[in-house]
């Protein structure tokens, strides 16, 4: 099974990350795996690139975060969308719908 090169995503991280949180609060952890699962193993994120991303999408005021209440194990930090990273989220979604139609013409 190929994996799909990490150049050809990169861009769209911190969009990938807002749609998960777009369902509900997650964390890293869980929203990677998440991520492995949908792509049957072809992408993941590496830890660096996943706090990173949620580092600036909490800068840009779209996404906020806060301590879980966990009775065992580790306590995790969850993340939740804001009314902003959802605006940004849909015209990210349109953005890249229309780069992916122009890709198709182009590479076709």
């Amino acid at each position: 099974m190929s994996t799909i090169g990490s150049d050809l995503l990169r861009g769209n991280t911190d969009t990938i990350l807002l749609r998960f949180l777009c369902e509900g609060d997650s964390y890293g952890y869980a929203i990677n795996r998440r991520i492995t699962e949908l792509t049957g193993g072809k992408y993941q994120l590496n830890e660096a690139t996943l706090y990173t991303s949620f580092k600036r999408l909490q800068k840009a005021g779209y996404i906020r975060s806060y301590w879980g209440d966990e009775d065992h194990g580790a306590r995790r930090r969850y993340y939740a969308i804001t009314e902003e990273g959802r605006a940004a989220y849909k015209r990210n979604l349109e953005e890249f719908t229309d780069a992916l139609e122009m890709l198709e013409k182009l590479m076709k």
